[in-house]
């Protein structure tokens, strides 16, 4: 069938009155997950697909709003109509995760303990937290074992974790542009991105909206940070290279080259629209993820577990996410003779070439996916 979009899709959001305990030891007595779906459960729910988001991502994975029709899914080249993620096979679930800023209970959702935003008092939140509440999402749609759990960067850690804390209920993992555990350099990146937000005089220790303002210079620096590291360094050059713009002046410390552009608008974008509380929290649940931790550092021990079968996937210029740390995932498969296919892709796009319109990425999730049955 022709490619197509999903087109117009409506978001969703579930509440749950069950305490959901956490990692960190404290539990949310009540709380709520905003998500969508595309496509069809069939009548032996048996093609779910669980899409896990990266840290700015969320619950719109494909389709537009009838209200903004440019607000696109942020994975709508991927999923769709005779896309590699057929929706006219499969059943798709796209969430937003807890401590999130899109729908789903967060820093600045209302605590009805308090009446007041949560901010600083919304507890430090896990992937092992996140796995735990889309498992009671799956209960409540009546999803007993999803076919596929997929995702990118963050998300592919979420798919990761699925297939260790709950092997029985996932068929397919696709982890994408992913790690085992980040690296030292990646924790100071994340680290430092922190900073920009808690040294903002506006963030007053995460109560900000009680005093009606944003940190916007401490999200702004830390998404400036963050986008350089997801680039690689070919693209930037190819794209940018050394031009300054037509009305730039000169021997100042204004915005004179091009690079600097983009980097400014994309740190004001995304500080006008996310919530830096989430902002931290997202990036501390990345520091702590480590599912080998809990077997003395043996990958191969932490995913014996696992009765998935496996797709991972690199990208060549990803520096962030090198592909040498999806390979310690494939070696760690293959030692326990699970199965496996791994791809790595040549790509000039950096860390974001999950999210690129690839052929050739699109045609190996495509082919991998057409053999998953339903």
């Amino acid at each position: 069938m022709t490619e197509g979009s999903i087109g117009r899709v409506t978001p969703q959001r579930l509440a749950f009155d069950t305490p959901l305990a956490l990692a960190s030891g404290a539990s949310l007595p009540h709380w709520e997950l905003a998500y969508e779906t595309y496509g069809t459960l069939n009548a032996a729910r048996s093609n779910a697909i669980l899409v896990c988001h990266a840290l700015s991502g969320y619950h719109h994975v494909a389709g537009h709003y009838a209200d903004d029709p440019k607000n696109v899914g942020w994975w709508d080249n991927m999923i769709g109509p005779g896309k590699p993620i057929d929706t006219n096979r499969f059943f798709v679930v796209g969430v937003n995760n807890l401590g999130g800023c899109h729908g789903s209970t967060g820093p600045s959702s209302i605590n009805a303990a308090t009446g007041q935003p949560w901010g600083a008092d919304f507890p430090i939140v896990t992937v092992d937290d996140w796995v735990n509440a889309q498992a009671r999402l799956a209960d409540a749609l009546g999803i007993e074992t999803w076919a596929i759990v997929m995702g990118g960067s963050l998300g592919g850690m979420q798919a990761l974790q699925w297939t260790i804390d709950l092997p029985e209920r996932v068929r397919h993992a696709l982890v994408i542009a992913a790690a085992p555990k980040l690296t030292a350099e990646n924790i100071a990146f994340n680290d430092v991105a922190r900073q920009a937000i808690l040294t903002d005089p506006e963030f007053h220790g995460g109560n900000f909206y009680r005093h009606n303002v944003r940190p916007v210079r401490g999200l702004r620096l830390a998404r400036m940070l963050g986008h350089i590291t997801y680039l690689s360094d070919d693209q930037m050059a190819e794209k940018f290279g050394r031009k300054r713009r037509p009305s730039a002046g000169s021997y100042g410390f204004g915005v004179e080259f091009e690079i600097e552009s983009y980097l400014h608008y994309q740190g004001d974008k995304f500080a006008g629209y996310f919530d830096a509380n989430t902002y931290l929290l997202m990036t501390k649940a990345l520091d702590y993820f480590d599912p080998a931790d809990a077997f003395e550092g043996d990958l191969a021990a932490a995913l014996a577990r696992a009765k998935a079968k496996f797709f991972i996937a690199s990208f060549t210029t990803d520096w962030r996410f090198s592909p040498a740390r999806s390979r310690e995932i494939v070696n760690a498969l293959v030692r326990n003779k699970q199965s496996v296919s791994y791809a790595e892709i040549t790509s000039p796009h950096g860390h974001d070439a999950f999210l690129m319109d690839d052929h050739y990425y699109h045609a190996m999730v495509a082919a991998y996916v057409r053999n998953i049955k339903t």
